[in-house]
C-alpha cells in the first residue's frame, strides 16, 4: 500500500500487514519519532514482484492519534507565521520553505532557502523564546525546496521529487542535447530552475540507439531502395531517409538499414538460425 502524509505530497510503500485499508482511510506510520498518521492513496494490492524490508502499518489511526495530529498541524502553521514575522524583523535574506514539529522532544525545524549562507544566530533565539521550544534551522537548495513545496511540472502531472524520486541523481545539459531538445532554460528547466530529472530517464535509450544506428549523412539501402539518412526518430526506433530516387523521405526501421544487423540476417538467415 501508499500513504502520503500530505495530499498530493510524497508516496511511502508500507506492508498493509493483516489489514486491508481503503483509499482515505487514516492509517499509522512507524517513524523514528514514533507513529504518524498518514493518509491511505493506493489500497493494498498483490505485486509480481518480492518486495521486502517494508515498514509494516501500524494500524488505522484512532480518534487520540487524529487529534495529535491536527494539534501538530496548527503548532507548525504557527510556527511558519512567526518565523515568517521574526526573519522580516531580522531583515534576513531567507525564505520558510517547511517546518517540522515532534511532540515527543518539543523540538521546531525550520527549513529555509537563501542565496548564500545566513547568520541566523538571533533568529534562533528569538524563535525558541517566542515558541517556547527548541527550534533548528537548516538551509535547503533549490531542488530540496520543490520536493517540500510540491507542484505541477510542464508535463501536467504532480513534481516528480514531490512524489517518488528518493534521491536526486546527476543531469547535464549534454543529456538534453542528446534527445534533440531545444537548449532552453524555459523548456528544460523544472519547477526548482534547475535541469528537470525527468531528462535522465530515457537517456540511455537514446545512448543505445545512437551507438548502433547509422549516423545522418550515411548512404543505407532500404527496402524501397537506396538513400541517405537525415533524421533520427528514437521513440520508434526508425530512421528518416531521403530516397536517391526522387528525393522522397521515408521512415525506416533500425534493423533494416542497421549493416551489422542486415549482414548477420544475410549468413543467418531473417529467422536468426543458422542455415
Amino acid at each position: 500500500m501508499a500513504v502520503s502524509f500530505t495530499r498530493y505530497g510524497r508516496l511511502y510503500y508500507l506492508d498493509p500487514g493483516d489489514r486491508t485499508y481503503k483509499v482515505g482511510d487514516k492509517v499509522l506510520v512507524p517513524t523514528n519519532a514514533g507513529p504518524e498518521v498518514a493518509e491511505c492513496v493506493w489500497a493494498p494490492q498483490y505485486t509480481s514482484e518480492d518486495i521486502e524490508g517494508l515498514p509494516v502499518c501500524a494500524g488505522p489511526a484512532g480518534e487520540e492519534h487524529l487529534s495529535r495530529d491536527e494539534s501538530n498541524k496548527r503548532r507548525r502553521a504557527e510556527a511558519r507565521s512567526v518565523s515568517k514575522r521574526l526573519i522580516k524583523r531580522h531583515s534576513l535574506p531567507m525564505k520558510v520553505v517547511g517546518v517540522d514539529y515532534l511532540d515527543k522532544d518539543n523540538v521546531y525545524t525550520v527549513y529555509f532557502s537563501a542565496p548564500h549562507r545566513v547568520d541566523f544566530r538571533a533568529l534562533v533565539r528569538d524563535l525558541a523564546r517566542n515558541l517556547r521550544a527548541r527550534v533548528e534551522l537548516r538551509q535547503i537548495g533549490p531542488r530540496d525546496e520543490a520536493r517540500l513545496q510540491g507542484g505541477i511540472g510542464p508535463c501536467g502531472r504532480d513534481l516528480c521529487c514531490a512524489t517518488f524520486l528518493k534521491d536526486f541523481e546527476p543531469v547535464s545539459v549534454r543529456m538534453a542535447k542528446d534527445q534533440d531538445l531545444p537548449v532552453n532554460p524555459l523548456r528544460i528547466a523544472g519547477a526548482c530552475g534547475r535541469l528537470m530529472c525527468c531528462l535522465k530517464y530515457e537517456h540511455p535509450l537514446y545512448q543505445e540507439f545512437r551507438a548502433t544506428a547509422p549516423r545522418t549523412g550515411t548512404t543505407v539501402e532500404t527496402p524501397e531502395g537506396p538513400g541517405t539518412v537525415v533524421g533520427h526518430n528514437v521513440p520508434s526506433d526508425s530512421v528518416v531517409v531521403r530516397l536517391n530516387d526522387g528525393g522522397r523521405r521515408c521512415s525506416c526501421s533500425r534493423a533494416s538499414v542497421c549493416g551489422p544487423r542486415k549482414a548477420y540476417d544475410s549468413t543467418y538467415g531473417n529467422g536468426g538460425e543458422p542455415g
